[in-house]
């Protein structure tokens, strides 16, 4: 089947940048621009509005001196106005070639903003147009406000298009300015144009303020147009513009007749690169580049992805650069669990891992982010857990902490059935609780372990709330004990450790008091 070709021009660096609050550098521009059409191979991009400040003007420059040295000059594209020679002038000094010239669409604004009538208009962008092919630059034209303008003043639209079809211009770019467009409305308008102007280049550029951008994409294809404008992330004034990765996504999967240049292994990279430059967090569940899109979450999809792939679509993140993960929490199942750990090289017995699988719900219950890195730990200490016997429950406790105060522990403990509780204070939050804890066994005669190292870990990437394991080491009758203990919060973690150090000294007897023992429970 012959296919055909739709040009994919990218704007993220002219109509993504109005995005609020989104300012790139030089660098910055020249870096997207460069990896847009090296490694993403889109067929043009717009990078700049013609004369915004001079920032603007160095990063053009910056980019069509590379863009000339690498071959890709006529690829480079800059929003121009219809001002005399004041844009051209700016189009020479920046050595861009390809103008994009915004010209207006609608009546409306042609009356009420610009207080011309066609005819004046349109001999404006004739000597504009003029003035760009005597300097070599060639032209493509915008119809602002056209969807708009198809609405409301139809005929002006079309004398616009009878006159520009006439002009030496490369392609006309019809944007839905507003984003107000249905889908059915994208289709009759765009195919009405192409049908009477079957000889012309015709671009759709679709905004996406009524979540309708991918499928007014979809319709204005249908229709016959030749060429899309797209931004990375769906970046763009309000709402953004039609997303570059889901848009090709689409084509791919469900518009066969249709083919593009863009290479889809390297969407996610150019996503993620934007994300960091423009300093715009792209949503977890943005389609294709989002962080969550590829993740199982229900315990029973992960099983039916193990039985014959009954939950796998088309859309498999492997065609994006990515991998399908599944998520650690409180609906994990067994086979998500089983999937991360045959990730991690690891096998469980399947006691041991109803066992893990009941921690990380007991984790997903009160909200903790648990993470294939945290796997090890939470084994790790599921399997100590089990091999002591719980006979020593810390039942409640108190940790302050003020400016200029000393820490303080409040401590309520159980021995088989008797209850205990102390309170002191400490050089840390953990120091006041073990003090506390040592005031209660002094209670029975009894000195506990030395403490002879503590270290803390946390998973490789760990963020402010992950996993913490405390490992403590302590000296039992002359012998180096380790019990773990395993909580986001690190004096939790540790305090869980030391119960596990208690329940292996196992209840406490009272003792009597020797001269040794008491001196040593005086310090306390």
């Amino acid at each position: 089947m012959n296919k055909r070709y739709i040009e994919i021009m990218d704007t993220t660096l002219r109509d993504g940048e109005q995005t609020s609050g989104v300012s790139f550098s030089a660098s910055e521009k020249l870096t997207i621009a460069q990896l847009l059409l090296q490694e993403v191979k889109v067929d043009r991009i717009e990078i700049a509005s013609a004369r915004v400040s001079e920032g603007e003007f160095e990063a053009v420059k910056k980019i069509t001196n590379w863009a000339n040295q690498n071959g890709f000059i006529d690829k480079i594209e800059v929003l121009t106005f219809v001002d005399g020679d004041a844009s051209i002038n700016w189009m020479l000094n920046s050595g861009a070639k390809v103008m994009n010239l915004l010209t207006k669409g609608s009546l409306n604004h042609l009356t009420f903003q610009l207080k011309k009538t066609p005819q004046q208009h349109f001999e404006d962008i004739e000597q504009v147009i003029e003035l760009a092919q005597s300097n070599g630059i060639s032209c493509n034209v915008y119809l602002e406000d056209w969807s708009n303008g198809m609405r409301t003043s139809r005929e002006y639209v079309f004398a616009a298009l009878d006159f520009l079809t006439k002009q030496p211009v490369k392609r006309i770019l019809l944007p839905d300015t507003l984003g107000i467009l249905t889908p059915s409305e994208s289709y009759e308008f765009v195919k009405s144009i192409v049908d009477r102007y079957p000889d012309n280049h015709f671009e759709f550029h679709a905004h996406n303020d009524y979540d309708l951008s991918i499928a007014n994409v979809m319709e204005a294809i249908r229709a016959g147009a030749h060429g899309l404008h797209l931004t990375v992330n769906g970046m763009g004034e309000r709402a953004g513009n039609a997303s570059l990765a889901s848009t090709i996504a689409v084509i791919k999967d469900f518009m066969p007749e249709v083919e593009t240049s863009v290479v889809e292994r390297s969407l996610y990279k150019i996503s993620k690169i934007v994300e960091t430059f423009s300093g715009i967090r792209i949503p977890s569940n943005r389609p294709i580049v989002g962080e969550s899109v590829f993740t199982q979450t229900a315990g029973i999809h992960a099983d039916g992805d193990k039985k014959n792939n009954l939950y796998f679509s088309n859309l498999m993140p492997e065609r994006f650069g990515r991998l399908r993960s599944y998520a650690l929490g409180k609906t994990s199942g067994k086979a998500n669990i089983e999937n991360n750990l045959k990730d991690l090289g690891i096998t469980l017995t399947d006691a041991d891992l109803k066992k893990v699988t009941q921690r990380i719900i007991e984790l997903g219950d009160r909200k903790e982010v648990v993470t294939p890195e945290d796997l090890p730990y939470i084994i790790s200490d599921v399997l100590d857990s089990n091999a002591i016997e719980e006979k020593v429950v810390i039942l409640n406790y108190v940790l302050t902490h003020s400016k200029n105060l000393k820490p303080s522990a409040t401590l309520q403990i159980n021995f088989g059935d008797e209850i205990f509780e102390e309170n002191a204070q400490g050089d840390g939050q953990y120091d006041a609780f073990m003090n506390a804890l040592k005031k209660i066994y002094a209670k029975k005669g009894i000195l506990l372990p030395m403490l002879t190292d503590y270290t803390v870990r946390i998973p490789p990437g760990g963020k402010t709330d992950a996993l913490c394991e405390t490992i403590i080491t302590w000296e039992i009758n002359g012998k180096d004990v380790k019990t773990r203990g395993l909580d986001s919060d690190q004096t939790v973690s540790a305090i869980q450790a030391t119960q596990k150090m208690l329940n292996l000294l196992g209840v406490p007897n009272t003792v009597k008091l020797t001269p040794e023992i008491a001196a040593e429970l005086q310090k306390v």
